[in-house]
Formats: C-alpha cells, structure tokens, sequence
C-alpha cells in the first residue's frame, strides 16, 4: 500500500457541540521524527496537542501529509444518531483525501469502519497504538475544543470552555438551570432535571 490513513473522533459522549472525526493521510514510508510526541489525545496535555496540530498545518502545506476534520452538528446528531453521523464524516472525510481503494489501508479506532471498498483495520485503544490513528485524534480534538471554547463566548452561561460539552456536574446544573443552548444534543440531555 502507498497510503495510509488515521482515523478517530472526538465528541461522542458530551451532552453539548458537534461530534468530530479526524483523518490524516501519510505515505506509507512517513518518517514521524517529523511529527515527535504523538499518542492518543487524552494522553497529553492541550499545549502539547496545540504544537502537534500546528506542525500538522506546517506538513500539509508541504504536502508531506494531508488531513481533514469533518463535524456534524448536535442538531444533526439529534435527528439522524451520533453512529450514522460518524459514519457519513468518514465517507466524505476519504473522499476530501482523494484516497483511491487500490492504493490506501485505513487504520480506525475503537469502533470504526471505513468504507467497505478500502482495505482496512479495526484497532481497540487505537488512538494509543498506532500513531496515525493518535494524529487524527489529535487534529479531531483541537478542532472540536476550539470549537466549544469559541461558543463558550456565546452561551457563557454553561462553562463550555472547561468541559468541552461534557456531562460534568456544574454542566449539569447549568442545563437545569438555564435550558438549553442550540448546540446543546437534547436526545443526551433526558436525565437532566430542569428546576
């Protein structure tokens, strides 16, 4: 194979912001002392995600590698279902990336599956071994923590810039208290009790 791509998500559990996926393309011979550091997302700290995305920027415009981060909406995900969402940003994700069946394995985390055209790899804490699929958690999360930091300043109300849209207590309380925000995933939001 000539190709091969990362793919993971960030997203899947907050009661609030748009789930996103990751993908990250790299000749099968990429040389990683390019990209030092990577692993799984969760395992490192936000400045060290911020640099490791930055350098990503850096190498897709030297055409070194390519990526793409795609994101549906709490809306979306409220009508159609988080999985069918994944699903869809996958597919349009391997055809920004131009990826030809013939040429590319794709290495996904946890759950995930490519289309059924590619050569592909199902990998349990993926996002930990293998570190093309930790690069795309990284570029999904960026995107998506910048994303909710930015609507922080919209609904400053519920917090948004510390838990991202997670279900933390103060999240929960803020819900209660104030109902919901557009971004807010209502079909995740059945246990909040309102005051």
């Amino acid at each position: 194979m000539k190709y091969i791509v990362g793919v993971d998500e960030a997203g899947r559990g907050p009661l609030a912001g748009p789930v996103t996926v990751g993908l990250v393309k790299i000749p099968a011979d990429f040389d990683w002392e390019l990209v030092p550091g990577v692993r799984d997302s969760k395992k490192i700290s936000e400045k060290k995600r911020e640099v490791i995305y930055a350098r990503v920027l850096e190498l897709h415009v030297q055409k070194k590698l390519s990526y793409v981060v795609k994101s549906v909406s709490a809306t979306s995900i409220d009508s159609k279902g988080i999985a069918p969402a994944i699903r869809r940003s996958i597919t349009a994700g391997i055809e920004d990336l131009e990826c030809d069946p013939a040429t590319t394995f794709v290495k996904l985390d946890g759950s995930l599956h490519a289309p059924v055209a590619f050569e592909q790899e199902t990998i349990i804490k993926g996002d930990d071994k293998e570190l093309v699929i930790g690069l795309a958690s990284i570029m999904a999360k960026v995107t998506r923590d910048r994303y909710m930091v930015q609507q922080d300043a919209k609904y400053p109300q519920y917090g948004l810039a510390q838990h991202k849209g997670y279900g933390t207590k103060a999240h929960m309380q803020a819900i209660a208290e104030h109902g919901f925000s557009p971004i807010h995933r209502r079909s995740y939001c059945k246990n909040v009790k309102m005051l």
